[in-house]
């Protein structure tokens, strides 16, 4: 479901939260540039003259999308980074032992 930027970091929160108790949220980010039918196998398309940036959360069967223009970016970017701060308390801790546990039998083989 592709959303608005506001929306999209409001549906967002709710997802950390339902991920909290079940599942974990898949984030994705990459380029976009505003086509939504597949490049002609032989045909030469002009480039966009600016890319934007595709959003994508999901969490089970739910997925939500926004897209960011270049002009918003600077502002989804920090409204996202202090989201994403608030969200992640849920984060386990390495175990220390075990991980030096399997440094040394990785060394000795």
């Amino acid at each position: 479901m592709l959303l608005e930027n506001d929306a999209f970091l409001t549906e967002l929160t709710k997802l950390f939260t339902k991920g909290k108790t079940s599942g974990s949220v898949t984030m994705t980010m990459k380029r976009y540039d505003g086509r939504t039918k597949p490049k002609p196998q032989g045909g030469l398309l002009p480039e966009p003259s600016e890319y934007k940036c595709l959003v994508r959360a999901t969490l089970g069967n739910r997925k939500i999308s926004t897209v960011v223009n270049h002009k918003d970016v600077t502002k989804f970017q920090m409204a996202y980074g202090n989201l994403l701060k608030g969200s992640m308390d849920g984060l386990k801790k390495k175990d220390k032992k075990a991980a030096r546990g399997r440094k040394k039998t990785k060394a000795t083989q």
